[in-house]
């Protein structure tokens, strides 16, 4: 059965013939369906929102088929939880507010009150955006969808605008998070005297778009660049956070989570680690511990773990060495083209 404040909005709006207020009470009616899992009575209530009052199916109001929207959203299974990422503690209590929002959703509601969900993340790449998005769908148990730009972006006038509404009218039929990394991609700059007529549209598109969707539905958007966005998509998001690159601090908490997964002791002290790699991102980090792992697991036990943590602490400062390259062409100069060379 669907709650009583949605049932109760369906027939105030009905009564005062607010068609608009009709459909997005019908539609929440039917998401909260399909999040049970009453696919039946889902699609008996989709097929009666298409039919109009002389028994004629209406111009589809939820969007596209499965196999439409398909090609323009990939879904992800989350695995990150929000307990495994090294957070700012503003970022953090952001992130738990928002999530008890949604959780609590129906104490909101019946005081006229809804849930925060257009979240924005910006900051430099590598440092947890995705992974923030992922860990807010895993904690509430929502279908994980990132929009892929390579299949939405058409190359005719208004064709990527009337794709943006296919993604947008599906993630209206569902509790989701819908996440658009590298979002400065469509939301930029609408006074940019550089950019087309094209992208101006996209972006109008994109703002009617997210001020129709249902608090049910959470969009997350990264960017790198926040300067490029529009001003006015700016303001829709009720949360905007900064993650920036790790301080020492958050490395060094970052590498002893990993110290205290690992059964052997990495031989050196965390804060030590993060020193050695120096200024790195999340993702860096990352790539570092499971450096280590697969270098673990293929040794069986014959090499202790400490000597696999010099070892990949000696190529990382190769690799990130801004001298590397250079140390490396000159350990491959034949004699003859040393510095003495036709002295």
């Amino acid at each position: 059965m669907a709650r009583s404040d949605l049932l109760i909005s369906l027939v105030k709006a009905g009564s005062s013939g607010d068609a608009k207020s009709v459909r997005a009470a019908a539609e929440a009616i039917i998401a909260e369906e399909k999040a049970k899992n009453h696919n039946i009575l889902a699609e008996r209530l989709t097929s009666a929102l298409h039919v109009n009052g002389n028994g004629h199916k209406a111009a589809p109001v939820l969007g596209t088929s499965v196999s439409r929207h398909k090609e323009f959203l990939l879904e992800l299974i989350p695995q990150k939880r929000i307990e495994e990422l090294v957070l700012s503690e503003l970022n953090r209590h952001a992130c738990e507010e928002l999530i008890e929002e949604q959780r609590r959703a129906s104490i909101l509601r019946a005081h006229s009150l809804e849930p925060r969900h257009r979240v924005l993340l910006s900051g430099p790449p590598g440092n947890g955006k995705t992974s923030l998005a992922e860990a807010i769908a895993e904690a509430l148990a929502l279908p994980f969808f990132v929009v892929r730009y390579e299949a939405m972006i058409g190359s005719y006038l208004g064709e990527t605008a009337s794709r943006l509404k296919r993604v947008f009218d599906y993630a209206r039929t569902t509790p989701c998070v819908l996440f658009f990394d590298e979002f400065d991609a469509v939301g930029k700059e609408r006074g940019d005297e550089h950019e087309t007529g094209e992208i101006k549209r996209v972006v109008t598109s994109l703002l009617m778009q997210m001020d129709d969707l249902p608090s049910y539905t959470i969009v997350v958007a990264a960017t790198n660049h926040s300067e490029l966005l529009d001003r006015a998509v700016w303001r829709r998001f009720q949360l905007r956070l900064s993650l920036n690159a790790p301080t020492k601090a958050e490395l060094t908490a970052y590498f002893q989570r990993f110290a205290e997964s690992m059964v052997e002791p990495l031989g050196r002290a965390p804060g030590t680690i993060a020193k050695a790699l120096g200024s790195i991102s999340y993702a860096e980090a990352e790539e570092f511990c499971l450096d280590v792992r697969r270098r673990h697991v293929l040794a069986m036990g014959d090499t202790p773990l400490k000597k696999i943590v010099e070892g990949r602490l000696k190529m990382w400062a190769a690799r990130t060495s801004p001298n590397a390259r250079e140390d490396v062409s000159h350990d491959r100069l034949p004699p003859s083209a040393g510095p003495e060379a036709g002295a």
